[in-house]
């Protein structure tokens, strides 16, 4: 099958020339005549997403996991983390075991689940967000160990100042797990230490964290100069001012990784709606608590990659941002790529980035003129 584009994005450069497909993967790149119009890249990969298109993750059945996939694709979504807030431990059983099933089901069907991001409950009181404080826990491997149970884990976020974070850092790193700082109180000593013991990341940048200070730059700081840590951030131009998003891109470049957070009400427009327990107000780009606490978003994909463009990055430093740095997070080098013999999720783009079809294993699974 050949693609019918005019170029396309592999390892970092620009191809003329169409691509093929063959059985679910990319063929040839650069093929002979290319298309007219489009730009195919490698798929998009969300490493945070509460819920999407009327979707709550925390509370969804397997079924619904379709609809939402559905409508990821077709923000260029082939690859993502459903995300669960701080919540009892039997509600985390019952999304993780939903999240099981659904990760289970036909193959190039929609989006491709990688497993859960827990988003707590080991988090700081004294930074909760839009989690509810009587869900919060101390860190515990043994919870940890039990959710395993119910269903796949790829992701942790916690505060890395919490008695016993630190052992539960390595026990996570241990296990497979990736970790990220957030939610946290912590300073700069306690971040660079958290990193040092494996934690990767850090969950959406100057958002439920320490504020910056000059003389202690707290966790955002020491995650913004550590070579090997990957920044999170929701460039939706309510979470971050523009000078900030730009700030923090220019310093980590390829380190730098767009998320969501969306929620269930991405997609759907102004209204109240669920976020776990929680009710939150979306009024245009800001999704909040009734006390004014931003909530999650309705951010997609591949408007984080255009308001990051529109911000100063070059195209190809922008679809980094949401492909590779994503897979370089969870340790997953072939996720984000568009190269022969690598799985065929991509994306073609038109010269607006704006998403005209989406493929997962070569199957086409959106189509904006479908």
């Amino acid at each position: 099958m050949l693609l019918g584009v005019r170029h396309a994005l592999v390892d970092g450069v620009v191809v003329g020339g169409d691509v093929r497909v063959v059985d679910g993967r990319i063929a040839a790149v650069g093929v002979s005549p290319a298309g007219l119009t489009g730009l195919a890249v490698p798929g998009f990969v969300d490493l945070q997403v509460n819920g999407f298109a009327g979707v709550d993750f925390l509370s969804a059945e397997p079924e619904q996991y379709r609809l939402a996939g559905a409508a990821l694709a077709a923000t260029g979504v082939t690859a993502y983390l459903p995300t669960l807030i701080s919540a009892p431990e039997d509600a985390y059983g019952r999304a993780l075991a939903a999240i099981a099933a659904a990760a289970d089901g036909e193959p190039g069907a929609g989006p491709r689940i990688l497993g859960a991001h827990l988003e707590g409950p080991f988090l700081s009181p004294l930074w909760p967000g839009a989690h509810d404080p009587a869900h919060l826990q101390a860190p515990s491997t043994a919870l940890i160990d039990r959710l395993r149970a119910a269903g796949p884990i790829a992701l942790v976020t916690l505060a890395p100042e919490l008695p016993g974070a630190p052992a539960l850092i390595g026990a996570l790193v241990d296990r497979g797990i990736a970790v990220s700082c957030g939610h946290s109180d912590a300073d700069a000593h306690a971040g660079h230490a958290a990193f040092d013991a494996g934690a990767r990341a850090i969950t959406h940048l100057h958002n439920a964290h320490r504020r910056y200070a000059h003389r202690d730059p707290g966790l955002g700081g020491a995650a913004l100069v550590r070579p090997e840590v990957t920044v999170q951030a929701i460039v939706d131009g309510v979470h971050l001012a523009p000078e900030v998003a730009l700030v923090a891109f220019r310093a980590t470049r390829e380190r730098f990784c767009l998320v969501t957070d969306a929620m269930a009400a991405a997609g759907l427009g102004d209204g109240s709606y669920r976020l776990g327990s929680r009710q939150v107000t979306v009024e245009g780009p800001a999704v909040t608590l009734p006390d004014g606490t931003y909530a999650g978003s309705v951010l997609t994909m591949d408007a984080a990659v255009r308001n990051l463009v529109a911000l100063g990055a070059d195209e190809v430093q922008a679809l980094r941002a949401a492909t590779r740095a994503p897979a370089r997070l969870l340790g997953r080098p072939e996720l984000g790529l568009l190269e022969p013999g690598a799985r065929a999720d991509l994306v073609i783009l038109d010269d607006r980035l704006e998403v005209q079809a989406t493929f997962v294993t070569g199957r086409q699974v959106h189509s904006r003129h479908a």
